[in-house]
Formats: C-alpha cells, sequence, structure tokens
C-alpha cells in the first residue's frame, strides 16, 4: 500500500487511526497495540502476502536471539553454547537473508561474467523494505549483545519493528528511542495538536512526492534508461532532475511517515536537514538520510576502527572508506553502487584530511564543490549500469556539444558560441523544464525546510487553510500514482 493513493488516505489511514484511539479510550492499551501490530502487518503484505511469514520470522529470530545474547537474558547461563556463538549466528542469519533475496541475482551474473559459465538468474523478488527491517534488527542484536537492551516486551518490539509508517523507506529505527514510547500513557490519548501538525507534515510530503518528485518522472527515465547520448544541457538538466527527484520523493516518504507517527503520538527521528545546502561532504552525510549516517557510523564504521586494535587518524580514514563502501552495497546489487559509496568514501577521507591541515574555503566555493560532487556522484546511483552511467557524464563533460531546442532559435547569437538548435530531447530541453529545475533549485536553498516548518507551526485558520491547499492540491494529482524511489533499495 502506498501512501499517495486513494485506498491509503480515505480507508487504511482513518480506520486504523480511529480503531486505535477507540482501544486506548477504553483502556484496552495492550489490543490497541495489538492492533496496531496487525494492521501493520496489512499494509506490509498489501502487495504480497507471501511477504508475511518472512517478516514474522525475522521478528521472532531476532528477538530470540536477541533475548538470548542480553548478559542477563536465558542465554547467559549456558554452558553448552556461548552467547557470542549465539550473536554471531544471529548477525549471520541477517546478512544470509540480505545476501540470498537481494545479491543472489548480481552474485550469479559476476560469476557467469567471470567464469564464463551460464548458470540461469535464479530473479529472486526482492521483499518490500526488508533492508530496513533487517538492519533495524541487527541494531538490536548488537545492542542487545552488550547488554543496552532495557525493553524487552515483544509485542513493542514487534511493533517497533513493523510500525506501518517506516516500515518500507524508513527512517532508519532505534528501538531505545522507540520501544518505550507504545508504553507511554500520554500517547494513549489523542493529541490534537500532533493531529494536526501530523497532517500538515504528511501533506507536505505528498506535495513533493506527487506534485514535485513525480514531474520528473519521465525526463529522468527517457535521459538515464534510453538516450543513447547526451549534450550538455540535457545531461545536466537530466543530473539536476534526478537530484531533486531523488530528495523530494524519499524526504517526502520521511515527511509523511513522521507526519503519520505524530497523528498517533509517535515521534520518529529526523531523517533530512536541507542536505543541499551543506559546504562540506561531512555535513552533506549530517543532513541527509540522518538516521543511515547514525547506524553507519555507530555499527560499522566504530566496529571496523575498533577491529584495527589502535585508533590513528588513518585507520579511522581506512574506517570510512570501508563504512561507506558497505553503505553503497547496502542500498544495491551492482557496481553503479559500489562506485557510488566508494566515492563518498573517498570524498569524505579527502574532506577529513583537509580539515585536519586546517585548510579553508569560501563558503559559496565550498558549497558549490560539495553540490556538484553530490549531483555528479548521484549518476552512479540512478544508472542501471556503468555504461548507462558514462553517457550522461559524457554529456556532462561537454563531449557531446551543446544543443538547445529548436524552438529556441531566437537565441540564434549563441550559435557563435558552438551552440546547436535542435537534435535534443524536446521535452527534456524545454524552457518549462529549465524553468521547474531552476525555481525548485531556489526553493530548496533558500527556503525552510518541513522540520523548521514543523518548529513553528501553530494550529488555526491559517494552517488549516495550508493543509487544505497541499491536500487538495495533492490528491488531484493521485491518478498518476508512482512508487517511492527508496522501495528499491
Amino acid at each position: 500500500m502506498l501512501f499517495n493513493s486513494y485506498e491509503f488516505l480515505f480507508l487504511f489511514l482513518p480506520v486504523t487511526l480511529s480503531v486505535y484511539f477507540l482501544l486506548n479510550s477504553k483502556r484496552l492499551a495492550i489490543a490497541a497495540n495489538a492492533w496496531l501490530f496487525s494492521a501493520s502487518l496489512v499494509f506490509y503484505c498489501w502487495w504480497n502476502p507471501a511477504y508475511l511469514p518472512l517478516i514474522l520470522a525475522s521478528i521472532l529470530l531476532n528477538y530470540t536471539v536477541g533475548n538470548m545474547v542480553t548478559p542477563d537474558g536465558p542465554g547467559s547461563g549456558r554452558k553448552r553454547v556461548s552467547r557470542k556463538a549465539i550473536f554471531i549466528f544471529g548477525i549471520g542469519v541477517n546478512i544470509l537473508l540480505l545476501g540470498v533475496f537481494k545479491y543472489t541475482d548480481f552474485a550469479v551474473t559476476n560469476l557467469n561474467a567471470l567464469l564464463h559459465t551460464t548458470i540461469p538468474l535464479p530473479r529472486i523478488v526482492l521483499p518490500l523494505g526488508i533492508s530496513f527491517f533487517t538492519i533495524t534488527q541487527i541494531a538490536f542484536l548488537v545492542d542487545a549483545y552488550e547488554g543496552l537492551v532495557t525493553e524487552r516486551k515483544f509485542l513493542n518490539y514487534a511493533l517497533f519493528v513493523t510500525f506501518f509508517p517506516h516500515l518500507l523507506a524508513g527512517p532508519i529505527l532505534h528501538h531505545k528511542e522507540m520501544m518505550p514510547q507504545f508504553d507511554r500513557p500520554r500517547n494513549k490519548v489523542v493529541n490534537y495538536r500532533n493531529l494536526s501538525l501530523g497532517c500538515f507534515l504528511f501533506f507536505i510530503g505528498l506535495f513533493k512526492k506527487v506534485i514535485i518528485a513525480d514531474e520528473f518522472v519521465g525526463n529522468v527515465k527517457t535521459a538515464f534508461d534510453m538516450a543513447q547520448s547526451l549534450t550538455f544541457l540535457e545531461a545536466w538538466l537530466a543530473s539536476l532532475s534526478y537530484t531533486f527527484q531523488l530528495y523530494c520523493d524519499f524526504s517526502g516518504y520521511t515527511d509523511m511517515a513522521i507526519g503519520i507517527g505524530l497523528m498517533f503520538n509517535i515521534r520518529l527521528p529526523e531523517n533530512f536537514n536541507s542536505p543541499y545546502k551543506s559546504a562540506s561532504i561531512i555535513e552533506f552525510w549530517k543532513r541527509w538520510h540522518i538516521t543511515l549516517s547514525n547506524f553507519v557510523t555507530t555499527y560499522i564504521y566504530t566496529p571496523i576502527l575498533r577491529s584495527f586494535g589502535r585508533i590513528t587518524f588513518v585507520n579511522s580514514l581506512v574506517a570510512i572508506l570501508l563504512a561507506m563502501l558497505i553503505s553503497g552495497v547496502w542500498h544495491g546489487a551492482g557496481w553503479t553502487f559500489i562506485i557510488w559509496g566508494g566515492l563518498h568514501g573517498l570524498a569524505l577521507v579527502i574532506n577529513h584530511i583537509w580539515k585536519k591541515a586546517k585548510l579553508r574555503m569560501p563558503f559559496p566555493l565550498a558549497w558549490g564543490v560539495t553540490f556538484l560532487f553530490v549531483t555528479t556522484s548521484f549518476v552512479f546511483f540512478r544508472a542501471k549500469s556503468i555504461d548507462r552511467a558514462l553517457v550522461v557524464l559524457k554529456g556532462m563533460a561537454g563531449l557531446n556539444g551543446v544543443a538547445l531546442s529548436a524552438k529556441m532559435e531566437g537565441l540564434g547569437f549563441l550559435a557563435r558560441f558552438g551552440v546547436r538548435f535542435g537534435g535534443v530531447t524536446e521535452d527534456l530541453v524545454s524552457g518549462r523544464n529549465m524553468a521547474v529545475v531552476a525555481l525548485l533549485f531556489l526553493l530548496i536553498l533558500f527556503c525552510r525546510n518541513s522540520t523548521r516548518l514543523a518548529t513553528g507551526f501553530r494550529p488555526g485558520f491559517r494552517s488549516a487553510l495550508g493543509i487544505a491547499v497541499l491536500a487538495v492540491t495533492s490528491m488531484l494529482s493521485l491518478q498518476k500514482i508512482t512508487e517511492f524511489i527508496y522501495f528499491n533499495f
């Protein structure tokens, strides 16, 4: 089920919300949580009920292993099987789960290319949200092993994993922040401010998705998937279009998830903080997909650094590079994602060396370099193959010349500078598309983001009118329903 669908907006969400607070009003808190857990499972398996046994098995396994590896848990006194062995088993099963469903086809493809074999691809269908609910539970196991888990109620754990707003594309939740919220008495009654603020954030996110992000779908697909070559403007407009599409699509999903959570009086963590305003790649990763950055730092970078024995500056740089490569692999089964992760790893290494040397760069130049790098690296993130990425990059480098739409021949004086007219994708290099990209560029750079808008939110007539305008505008565009980009990861 999609947030941007009529069945979610007019059936699933209002029914789930109403029954949840009705049960709580009758002081049936456990029943209310059980209802929310059941509704989340329905939401998850809406596309394919075959996904249900997988997520249930994952929850049961990780909850059991987590309790067994806790220092004062059932496994602490075992003599035949150590806590460490059980912990390694639990982590191994989670990694195997991801490996089988996400990377089998990639592994077979590369094996065939390396050994010149013809092993048929199994073409395993990737279960939705598997990357998110798997790493969420890996964090739980690590914390359980280190004795950091205090909340152990099974229903709260199951709800923490499956809570439907975040289930398919984040933000990545932490058990310590989430599980206690399901038992707080003040969260069991309707909070009208949270309800109105939740609606405000939800419809901001819906507007970002259906009005802005979906605007770029056709042009991005044409440039990245079908074009045999791209001119300078075509390539840059395609690259910028995807940069804005990805941000509005993913941050739009996050806004909707946080908004829905607030309707249930559950606070989900911030995941974006105007990342395209960053003046360094270090700052970018503090603003972009914040919950993933926190996970990578705590559960990947730190263990790698510790494994070196000595914590030195050089070792920290190696750990950063390895952590970002792993992050790239996590995003998808393909060499393009590995390259993307490696590029960001190298950029972070250079940025840390630059900081250690106490070098400075004027803010406009620092911002420009950062944005240029992020936009260029996203070419690999979007392209389906290295060859397709090179088509876009060659165009961005100007290797195929500069061309404008034939409709812009009024700018004929540009011909003396090598600009030609015609022979381009008219929709991509249209005046309208250029204007949309330029306008969005200015909005993202100079307007307050949804988090800042939420901070200043006050329920009232003006806010109600704003919500209504966002809602109506967005819902009128729901006839062109598209999935969220991060559903693929």
